[in-house]
């Protein structure tokens, strides 16, 4: 089981290091490496590769070794282009791999780093993906905003981190902020009227309106329980089953969106109307448009179920192609949401304090200054601690830490 990375005398390589738990490993022999998503019997994050050389790590040197038996702690070289963080390693064609392991701290203070220098971001992102190898607790990712975000455990971790990124990893100057918080559009009640758009040349008509989800569908899209691939009679029928969906309407989903899989619908709740199936996809075109930028402030909506009411188009084809029907289904959606009550959903974190009994004070007034919710608070039985859970917003939470340790020490 490899545990860690250990970073070599050479840049940017790294040993494997671990133990073996059975049998002997040897220089050279072929091994199965498995990575922490790998399920037995399936492919993914699986490689099988050749050993290229083992070593014992003795403090600042290293022994090379033709073959190390079990219960002892080694190197292996070659393996980091294969395994992150950690991995198991096993010949037997039916090992399971170990479990990963966990670590009593999350990381949970981030920042954006980016390159002073634009032309460096090469050597940031290679950066990055060194330092996540070095270390088990660190998390770099990126954001949909585009940024690279790095999350360490506290903020000296953090301090340390990054120090290693400027100096050793990446080698290049970073400027540091705080990352963006990327907000959802969503609608609170159905529409108060039906809202029209005309196209440019004044000859179609697109009439639509706006409700939003039932309570745990937009959930169900995103971990893919209902999912835009599905077939549409099974789809439909666990739309009106679970969420009270008609089944009619649930069959005539037109398409998901943002990016065809968000948890955004355009139903077509239209009754018999000619050449629709014409401006199908210049709706559907339209709808992924308005679904990733909204019209509150251009953020991903979110839960909103768009019905197409009626359409009025014109006899002649050449009067009813995309450019005309493009921008006036886009603006229809627009004005469907902001006829419906539109509200801005803000990502929040939960958050887990144990503490004890004196310092709850200061823990609730840093919650209420960065406006977080409580929603239990128990004590743990036989001991002094209590658990507090609360829900954070996520754009309160930087420096959080250090002002929960200001107000409780």
């Amino acid at each position: 089981y490899v545990s860690k990375m250990v970073p070599t005398s050479d840049r940017g390589r790294f040993y494997a290091f671990g133990r073996v738990f059975s049998g002997t490993i040897r220089t050279g022999m072929k091994a199965r490496i498995m990575g922490p998503n790998y399920v037995p019997g399936k492919k993914d994050d699986l490689f099988v590769k050749n050993i290229q050389r083992t070593v014992i790590m003795m403090g600042r040197y290293v022994e090379a070794v033709e073959d190390i038996p079990c219960g002892n702690t080694c190197g292996l070289v070659g393996m980091d282009q294969f395994l992150v963080k950690s991995g198991t390693i096993s010949d037997s064609e039916v090992a399971h791999n170990i479990k990963v392991m966990k670590f009593s701290v999350s990381p949970v203070v981030r920042v954006a780093v980016e390159p002073k220098n634009p032309g460096d971001l090469p050597k940031l992102v290679e950066g990055l993906k060194r330092l996540s190898k070095s270390d088990p607790c660190v998390q770099c990712y990126t954001e949909e905003s585009g940024e690279h975000i790095v999350a360490g455990v506290g903020e000296l971790h953090l301090e340390i981190c990054l120090k290693d990124l400027q100096e050793e990893f990446a080698g290049i100057d970073l400027k540091i902020n705080d990352p963006v918080v990327s907000y959802r559009e969503t609608v609170s009640t159905k529409s108060n009227q039906t809202c029209l758009s005309k196209s440019p040349n004044k000859h179609n008509r697109i009439y639509c309106e706006a409700e939003p989800f039932a309570e745990g569908l937009a959930e169900a899209i995103e971990s893919g329980k209902v999912n835009p691939r599905d077939d549409p009679k099974i789809r439909s029928k666990i739309m009106a089953d679970e969420f009270g969906w008609d089944v009619t309407e649930a069959r005539k989903i037109w398409t998901f969106g943002p990016d065809t899989n968000g948890p955004n619908v355009l139903v077509d709740t239209t009754k018999a109307v000619q050449y629709l199936n014409e401006i199908k996809d210049s709706c559907v075109a339209a709808f992924q448009w308005a679904t990733k930028e909204g019209a509150l402030c251009e953020e991903n909506m979110r839960a909103i179920r768009f019905n197409v009411m009626d359409v009025v188009l014109h006899a002649d084809a050449i009067h009813r192609g995309g450019g005309q029907i493009i921008p006036t289904a886009r603006r229809v959606y627009y004005a469907a949401e902001l006829t419906a009550a539109p509200r801005l959903m803000e990502p929040v974190y939960l958050c887990e304090i144990q503490t004890p009994e004196n310092a709850i004070g200061g823990i609730y007034s840093v919650l209420n200054r960065k406006r977080g919710v409580i929603i239990a608070e128990e004590q743990r039985p036989g001991t002094p601690l209590y658990n507090v859970k609360a829900y954070l917003p996520v754009n309160e939470s930087f420096g959080f830490t250090s002002d929960l340790r200001a107000a409780t020490s």
